[in-house]
């Protein structure tokens, strides 16, 4: 079976995989890669594959079906991302009684005074120049979710740490990250559980019960809230930058925006979603039995990516698909998944990204990158798509 190589070229991959996906995407819509961390697994580039994958129940997403005998489970693998029916119906059904649109929706001032309050900071800069990752696209969901959840307290800068190294690793201490926060959300669920009843998310998951009487245990509530907080900024984070450094090399696009905000910024954020969102690959699913995709058999029991990215570049879907146009006429993409792991946070970060963006934009209306005097640097991996830092001037 012929293994495409996506390691040998780590780097320029990460820098732009776009290229190397239209070529996949030419000679069917699965391939064996290799990833650039140097493991092997199934890939879905093509659109409609894709699509149909995300919803697929014979693609599992339980990977403890294929755990060798023996295996240790972190108490954060007890989130919904991590499971399958009838165990992800019921933690998605409990979380999504407190997760609620009304809940999502009364944040909207919130943001918009976070987003302020930053802009006022950044732009007070001597030198008018900044990192737009470290003075905006990171701090406001940081905020946001960390305020929504009950822990406005966090101590961000070693938390970003630890997010980072989780979902991008730069070594192999990954797993350690992923601990480390584990045994933190257990502290602060046990503070939060003798302490008084409050109205932020993780206290309501708490003391949360369906008509039967059910609730999340311990376990489960360290797992969504990981789920939620790490889930609920680095999205975000990267929705942020990554749309910002689209809109500032499409000049054309971006004089648009500015002369017509109200009809355009939630079509700029749909299309800065669709030409380079934030998350590049969904998680890890695994094949139940053998699925024939396109003309490739993916065998029993074999791990599979599905490349969002590239399904948002797809031909077939998108017309001119390299082209980035905030006027494109709506159509659905897959930045956020499909099926029943369609992202739960979507409508907050779709909030958060229009505001961030229209504020950002009019209050520097001279706004460019400075990206000339030094490479951008370009989360390694295949999860999180975006750069660690965007230098900006005005």
């Amino acid at each position: 079976m012929l293994v495409v190589d996506l390691s040998e070229h780590a780097e320029e991959f990460n820098a732009d995989p776009y290229p190397v996906y239209a070529k996949l995407r030419a000679d069917g819509p699965a391939h064996m890669v290799r990833t650039p961390a140097g493991g092997e697994t199934w890939l879905i580039v093509g659109h409609e594959e894709a699509r149909a994958a995300l919803a697929d129940p014979r693609f599992a997403k339980d990977w403890r079906l294929l755990a060798e005998e023996g295996y240790v489970e972190l108490p954060i693998s007890s989130n919904m991302l991590e499971t399958d029916p009838p165990q992800h119906t019921r933690l998605r059904k409990l979380v999504a009684r407190e997760f609620t649109p009304r809940r999502v929706e009364a944040l909207r001032p919130r943001v918009q005074e976070v987003t302020d309050r930053l802009l006022d900071t950044m732009l007070a800069t001597p030198g008018r120049t900044a990192d737009l990752v470290d003075s905006l696209a990171f701090p406001l969901p940081m905020t946001v979710i960390a305020e929504l959840i009950g822990v406005p307290d966090l101590d961000r800068a070693a938390f970003r740490v630890l997010s980072n190294q989780a979902v991008a690793p730069l070594t192999d201490d990954g797993g350690e990250s992923i601990r480390k926060i584990g045994e933190y959300l257990a502290e602060l669920i046990e503070a939060k559980r003798s302490a008084s009843p409050a109205d932020d998310l993780l206290s309501a998951l708490i003391r949360t019960r369906d008509e039967g009487g059910d609730q999340l245990s311990q376990d489960e509530l360290i797992g969504m809230a990981f789920l939620l907080l790490v889930a609920g900024h680095e999205t975000t984070v990267n929705l942020i930058s990554n749309g910002v450094r689209a809109l500032l090399s499409h000049p054309d696009q971006l004089a648009a925006l500015r002369a017509d905000f109200d009809g355009l910024i939630d079509g700029a954020v749909e299309e800065m979603l669709r030409y380079d969102g934030p998350v590049e690959t969904a998680t890890y699913r695994f094949a139940r039995e053998p699925v024939l995709v396109g003309d490739a058999l993916i065998p029993a029991g074999a791990p599979v990516l599905i490349a969002l990215a590239s399904a948002g570049r797809d031909p077939l879907r998108h017309a001119d698909p390299d082209r980035f146009d905030i006027r494109r006429a709506p159509q659905s993409h897959l930045a956020f998944g499909h099926g029943i792991h369609f992202c739960l946070g979507a409508p907050l970060a779709r909030m958060e990204g229009r505001i961030a963006v229209r504020s950002l934009l009019e209050r520097a209306p001279d706004l460019q990158l400075t990206t000339e005097t030094a490479p951008l640097e370009w989360l390694p991996g295949m999860l999180i798509r975006g750069v660690r830092h965007l230098p900006v001037r005005w």
